[in-house]
């Protein structure tokens, strides 16, 4: 369990299983902002159940997150390739009732914390595309620097965006002592 003021990062029980699927599928706005040019299809409970909670529960690559007693997004990382150490965060607050109150950039503060702790790397990166300017705002208040911008790389609904790489040394993190 990892904490950082009003956040909170765990591992979810069983029993929370329903109602955090039932928050990731009953309001579905996140997926306009998580990778749209993917495509989403909603999982099954079971499919659901499978893969990501069976992953938050494991507790290495993935969180809860818990805000006012109630579960309401995730914290990931992934390794873009583990052999040179390249890894991949990443935060989806399912409730868009609760976006814009700073809890994504709360939140990034003891996950990003917790990968330079728990992993022997020197960087920490977010990819967001241009269409998500709340996700790199959280990331470049947290002490995260824009490293670079593919232009015009991410066709949605018949508009080219940008995608955007940033990211955060050990050093600067660390030196940035539990940034606000």
């Amino acid at each position: 369990m990892l904490r950082y003021k009003d956040i909170v990062l765990r591992k979810p029980a069983q029993s929370e299983a329903q109602n955090l699927y039932e928050l990731m599928v009953s309001d579905e706005k996140w997926t306009e902002f998580n990778g749209p040019y993917f495509g989403y299809s909603r999982p099954s409970f079971e499919e659901f159940l499978s893969k990501t909670f069976n992953r938050l529960q494991e507790g290495m690559s993935a969180l809860a997150i818990e805000y006012e007693n109630r579960l309401i997004g995730t914290v990931t990382f992934y390794w873009e390739d583990k052999n040179t150490r390249w890894l991949e965060a990443g935060i989806v607050i399912f409730d868009s009732t609760l976006w814009g109150l700073g809890i994504g950039k709360k939140a990034l503060v003891p996950w990003v914390t917790h990968i330079f702790d728990t992993q022997e790397l020197e960087r920490v990166g977010m990819t967001t595309w241009s269409g998500n300017p709340r996700m790199i705002s959280s990331a470049q208040n947290v002490g995260f620097t824009i490293e670079g911008t593919l232009r015009k790389v991410r066709y949605h609904d018949g508009v080219y965006y940008d995608s955007v790489k940033l990211g955060v040394t050990r050093d600067e993190w660390y030196s940035t002592a539990f940034p606000t």
